[in-house]
This record gives structure tokens, sequence and C-alpha cells, in this order.
């Protein structure tokens, strides 16, 4: 089943996803629910759309003593200027040798975030048409683009020089991709098509024949965690993310925290009916497969589309506030990506950590540029207007 229409009704959460950021308790009988699109907990009662699946991952709460502000006003600072041209093509010329794109911490352009941000305030919610849901929430779904041992957020301009990813999105990414390249190249796998943005993985790979296994169904959801959606902004162009670890090398037994969980439209075992070998691993049964979900943070400083450790210039929010170091709130990005492959005693491991073959080391990268005007429109119809929306708009 390919992501790119709604799936079936019912999809069961992981109970090792915790307690999520608005208090309500999930345990291992918590379903993950897809109503018209919209991922939600549940508990095979009324389905409450007020609540998400991003919900049920977990999420820290600020450093003791971190200040918070509540849907603070944004920041006048930028994003790179996305004036060129697009175009159609997925590769870019070789005319010329790539230039290394920037790193460590990227200041934003004030003027074109500032135009974005000015854009976003005048626009009015639509209406809405009878039947949609309340859940706050658009998505891009995506297929599988191409891999190449390349990371152009953590190792700019050094082909090969990374563990092998998956990518997403983009099909024009590679070392060399810098933000106005996602502009120029905008041939990609993801719908809507004005997602030009980039994401991507570490490679998973059958432990027994060494073949990787790519991802069959690969969701970005950009959405709201919050109760309410009080200064929401639009997510600025060129920002730069990562979630995960990928030098984390723990076991992930039956139970822990970041596996990779079995999941169907039905009851199973998350866990799976067994396990790896070594444990770290699970064997679904029925029609089950590995699926694995993460969370983006959803509060951004206003100033760096990225930072020395691509982390700090952005922040997970507590309750409905973001820390006054990260005001502006952003929609969360949440991956949500299934793979073709049920478990077996031999289990799997990541490019990012073939040697101990856990799943601890999971991770995800998100390149984010949009058609500005379509991400505006989303943000406000969508996340600020808390309404649920798929790769085009309403969801009915």
């Amino acid at each position: 089943m390919s992501y790119e229409s709604p799936p079936p009704p019912r999809h069961r959460v992981p109970g090792w996803l915790g307690r999520n950021r608005l208090g309500v308790a999930v345990g291992a009988a918590a379903v993950l629910v897809l109503a018209a699109g919209g991922v939600y907990l549940g508990n095979g009662r009324a389905q409450p759309e007020k609540s998400n699946a991003a919900n049920a991952l977990e999420y820290p709460s600020p450093p003791a003593g971190q200040p918070v502000s509540p849907g603070v006003a944004v920041s006048t600072s930028a994003t790179p200027s996305a004036a060129t041209t697009p175009s159609t093509g997925a590769t870019p010329s070789t005319a010329a040798a790539p230039k290394a794109p920037a790193t460590g911490w990227i200041p934003v352009d004030r003027a074109t975030w500032k135009a974005q941000a000015d854009a976003y305030r005048a626009l009015t919610i639509d209406p809405v048409p009878s039947g949609v849901g309340n859940l706050p929430e658009f998505r891009a779904d995506c297929q599988y683009s191409h891999r190449l041992p390349d990371d152009p957020i953590v190792a700019p301009g050094l082909p090969g020089a990374s563990h092998m990813h998956s990518f997403v999105g983009n099909k024009a990414v590679d070392a060399n991709t810098a933000a106005g390249d996602l502009t120029k190249f905008t041939a990609t796998s993801c719908k809507p098509v004005q997602d030009h943005s980039a994401y991507w993985v570490p490679t998973l790979y059958d432990n027994a024949t060494g073949k990787p296994v790519e991802t069959t169904g690969f969701r970005v959801y950009y959405r709201s965690l919050a109760k309410n959606s009080t200064g929401q902004m639009p997510m600025p162009n060129g920002l730069r993310m990562i979630s995960g670890d990928a030098k984390k090398k723990k076991p992930t037994p039956r139970g822990a925290t970041g596996q990779f969980y079995c999941a169907f439209y039905g009851p199973g075992d998350l866990d799976g009916i067994a396990r790896s070998t070594n444990g770290n691993w699970p064997i679904c049964g029925g029609d089950a497969t590995l699926h694995f979900m993460m969370q983006f943070p959803d509060c951004w400083d206003g100033k760096h589309l990225d930072s020395p450790n691509h982390k700090d210039h952005v922040a997970y929010g507590s309750g409905n506030s973001c820390p006054t170091s990260h005001p502006v709130r952003i929609p969360a990005i949440t991956f949500d990506i299934r793979y073709p492959a049920k478990g077996t005693p031999d289990g799997y491991y990541l490019s990012s950590d073939k040697e101990g073959k856990s799943a601890s080391s999971m991770h995800g990268d998100a390149f984010v540029m949009w058609d500005v005007d379509t991400m505006n429109k989303r943000t406000r119809n969508c996340v600020q207007g808390r309404r649920t929306c798929d790769n085009y708009g309403y969801q009915k």
C-alpha cells in the first residue's frame, strides 16, 4: 500500500512511545488512528480528534530553569531567498565545480523571512467544508528516491563522507546541495509537488543478505503539538533539522524506547510475535510490517537556519509554550516510515550502526524548502486553523 492515498482507519501506536507532551498516558493498548488521513490516539471508543500521533512520541521538557514563552510573536529574522526560478530538472548542471555549502551557524535572510511572515499574517483562513476533522496538520506523502553516502547537513560538500542514507523528496540532493539548489531542481518523490524539501534516514539493511530495505511509505506530517495555535508561524525555507542520534549504540529489546515496531491496521503485537536472535528487532505477525516514527522540534530561534550541531537553533516546546530562547512556533515535522519487511531471526542493521545491529542510532534529517505561498496557506488553514489537511488542503 502506498502512502499517497489515505491509509485504512486504524494503526496501533507502540506502548514504548511513553507519555505525550499533553500529559496523556499512552499504554500498550493505545491505538494510533488514521482517520481521513489524520493520526491521533484512541482507545477503541469514540475517536477524539484533539490528539494526534506526534503526541504519543517522547517530548522532552526544556532544561531546568529554562524560561518559556507562550505563543510569542515571531522574530523578523529570515530564511534564504527562494527567488530563484524553479525548474523541473532532477540533476544539477556539472558545468562548474560545486561550491561547498555553508555550515555552522547559518543566519537567516531577514528581508525574506519578514516578507514571508507579513504575507502569512495577511492571510485569512479559507472557509472549511463540512466533514473536515480538527487535527491541526498537513502532510507530504513521499516515496523512496535515491541512496547515497552523503549528508548535505552534517557533511556538506563532502561526497562519500557519510554512512549510507536513503533519501525521499527532492531527487537532486547530494553532498553539495545548498538551499538554493532545492528551488532550482524541483523534481520530487513527494506529493504535493510544491514540497521541494529533502528528507533522509540511515539505510536499513537485511542482516542475512546485506541488501538494503527501502521504505514503501514515507509520510511527513507538519502539525501542531499544542492544545492551541497561539503564535503559530509557517516553516522558514532553508531550515535544517536533525532528530535522533546517529552515534547512539544501545540495545533495542522488546519494549525499548526508539525501536522499530510492527504495525498494520488492526490488533497485533507492536513488539512483534517474536524477536531477532539478538533481540533488537521485532518479527511481525499477520499482515504487519516494520515501522518507525520520529518527531522533530517545533520551536525555532528565529535567527538561524542551522547550528554547528544542527540542533541548537531549534528546540522542543513544553505544553503550549516555546522557550524564550526559541520563541518562534513552527509546525512540528513527524516522520512516519513504513518498510516492506516483517522481521527475521537474523534481524537488520542500520548504516549508522552495522556492528551493533540495534535500532538506537535511527535518526532523520529534514532540509526544508516549500513553495512559500503553499507553506503559508497550509499552515494558516490547517495548523493555525486546527483543521485536518492532506497533501492538497482540507481533507474531507
